[in-house]
Order: C-alpha cells, then sequence, then structure tokens
C-alpha cells in the first residue's frame, strides 16, 4: 500500500454483479483473440457475470475504444478491463482514471510488469478469476504532463529501442530473446546525446545524457538493479540518467542490466523524486515536442515536461493476497 493513499479505505466494497466492459488489444502476446475470448465466455458465461468485449482491430483506435468502454463502465457502474500488455494497460487505465471507473486487468504482453508487481497471474483463466473474486485497491500511476504511465516513461535511446524492438517483434515473434537482440542492435548503432535542464523544486541542473528513463514500477527497477525501487513504494517516481557513452559502454550496460547491476555502473545515475520538470536546454532552441515513450507506446508531448504521481490513483482489482501490493 502506497504511504500518499494511506487516507484512502484499503480496499472498495466489493462489486460481484458489476459488468466487465472488456478492451482487448489482440497485437498483444502469443495467445491467439480467439483463445482469450473463448476462455473469457466460458469463465465469465459459467459463473453467470455480464460482460462485453470490444476488440482493438488497429493500434491507433485504442484510446477512442478504451474512452467508449469507459464511458459504457461509468454509466452501467461497472469495470473497465484491459486485456493486453503494458502499453494497453496504459490507455485503459487513462480512461478509467478520467471516467472514474474501477479497473481490471487480463496481462496479454510480453513481459507484464504491472500485472506481475499487483500480483495479477499471467494465465488468463486465473486472472478472470481475480476478476470475479476480487476488490479493488489504490494503485499509484505516473503523469507527464497530462497522460500517465503505469509502469515506465523515457526519451531518447530508450523509446528509440522500443521502436526498434516493435518492428522486430512484428517480423521475428512477441518473445523476450527477440526483444533482447532488437535492444543490443539498436545500441550498436550508436545514439544522439541530449542536453537537458532538471528542476525539481529550488534544484535546477543541465546535463548532457542518451536517455532519461523515469521508473513507476517497483518489480521492473529491482530486476535491473536500481536502489531507487521502493521509492515507488513511497508515493515517488525512480529517475535514470545515462551518461553518454559508446556502442561498447551500451552493450556493457545492456549486460549489467540483465544481470541485475545497471545501478552500481559509473555512468548510470539515479534518484528520487515527486515531481520533476524536464526542459531541453538553449542548445536546443526551438524544440517544442520530444518523442516519449509511455509504457512501450510512442508519443510525441509539448515540453516541458511535467513529471509526477497522479494525485488520483487507479482502483485496481486485485485479489486478497496482493492487497498490500
Amino acid at each position: 500500500m502506497h504511504r500518499r493513499f494511506f487516507g484512502l479505505s484499503r480496499a472498495s466494497p466489493s462489486m460481484p454483479n458489476a459488468p466487465l466492459f472488456i478492451v482487448l488489444n489482440p497485437g498483444s502476446g502469443r495467445q491467439s483473440p480467439s483463445e482469450t475470448c473463448g476462455l473469457i465466455e466460458t469463465v465469465l458465461g459459467s459463473a453467470g457475470r455480464p460482460f462485453v468485449v470490444q476488440h482493438v482491430d488497429r493500434t491507433h483506435d485504442l484510446q477512442t475504444i478504451a474512452h467508449d468502454a469507459a464511458e459504457r463502465a461509468h454509466a452501467a457502474r461497472g469495470i473497465l478491463v484491459a486485456a493486453g500488455g503494458d502499453g494497453t494497460v496504459s490507455s485503459v487505465a487513462q480512461a478509467a482514471l478520467t471516467r472514474g471507473c474501477h479497473f481490471g486487468l487480463l496481462p496479454c504482453g510480453t513481459f507484464n510488469y504491472f500485472g506481475r508487481t499487483h500480483g495479477i497471474p499471467s494465465d488468463t483463466a486465473a486472472a478472470l478469476q481475480v476478476l470475479l473474486t476480487g476488490t479493488a485497491h489504490p494503485v499509484q500511476l505516473g503523469l507527464v504532463n497530462d497522460r500517465i504511465f503505469a509502469v515506465n516513461a523515457s526519451l531518447g535511446l530508450y523509446p528509440q529501442v522500443l521502436e526498434d524492438r516493435e518492428a522486430y517483434k512484428q517480423q521475428y515473434g512477441r518473445r523476450r530473446s527477440v526483444a533482447l537482440v532488437a535492444a543490443l542492435l539498436t545500441l550498436l548503432r550508436g545514439q544522439r546525446q541530449m542536453r537537458l535542464r532538471l528542476e525539481i523544486g529550488a534544484a535546477v541542473r543541465e546535463l548532457r545524457t542518451l536517455t532519461l528513463f523515469i521508473g513507476n514500477n517497483r518489480l521492473q527497477l529491482q530486476q535491473i538493479g536500481i536502489d531507487e525501487a521502493q521509492a515507488v513504494e513511497q508515493g515517488q517516481l525512480s529517475a535514470i540518467v545515462l551518461r553518454p557513452v559508446g556502442a561498447l559502454g551500451l552493450v556493457w550496460l545492456l549486460i549489467r542490466g540483465a544481470l541485475g547491476a545497471l545501478g552500481d555502473a559509473r555512468d548510470v545515475q539515479s534518484f528520487a523524486f515527486d515531481r520533476m520538470t524536464v526542459r531541453p536546454t538553449r542548445f536546443a532552441v526551438g524544440v517544442r515536442r520530444v518523442k516519449v515513450a509511455l509504457d512501450g507506446e510512442i508519443t510525441w508531448l509539448a515540453v516541458p515536461l511535467e513529471f509526477r504521481v497522479s494525485p488520483q490513483p487507479l482502483w485496481l482489482i486485485k485479489g486478497a493476497a496482493e492487497s498490500t501490493g
């Protein structure tokens, strides 16, 4: 349970008959959409639980479909459910937060950091049981400008890694090994440096970096070896700054991250914060927008970028054993 939400009830009342409005992204994960739909119909039908499944046929329609489903869930006092990976979670959670809906999850992605952190099973049938029996608990979200992120946000090198990874996955399949090889090839190409001005309270710092990574997921940060992983449990966000290094240095940092030792590298700095403003410096005159990755999805946002914890939590349906996660 996050400290910033101690003033809230630890769990909302159970909603055993609330209809489920499921946004299914068939582009996520390795299980076919027909298999996922079959499980949904079998499990929820046997339980007598009303539900509606809305398919995302085109990725750029995801936000529109999510907000439409959120309107319907709000009107019916139902639960909005994301069936997909972390990118799908982010878009559907944004709609749930905006409309004030409770949120459920059927993890179908490659990494599923959000679901794993909060004890949601990757097995679809088991995750459906959580939707049927769980209660809603407040979960922290990050904000950059007016956009939320559940796991991470980044600019610079990391968005490029994600774009290349998606291209390789479309060609070779959605496997973690493909993601690792894609990241390696991106690093070997060499990357441009960014000049940024970071403002945290009265403290101001200008730096050159290859990437700025903002984490809101304890599990992901722990896996790569960042000491500030626990800051997420204290109602803060964690920032990682990568100093400019060559291609071989980047590969070495990738290896350290895979071994859970990234935080000990001399070319990596990390720190926790409550609120931070990020601006391109005077050397980047005329820059009005920057490319930002939000939970694996690429978008363009106006500068300056304002990073902070969302003042409103996401009310996530979780099992009793995960109520304090």
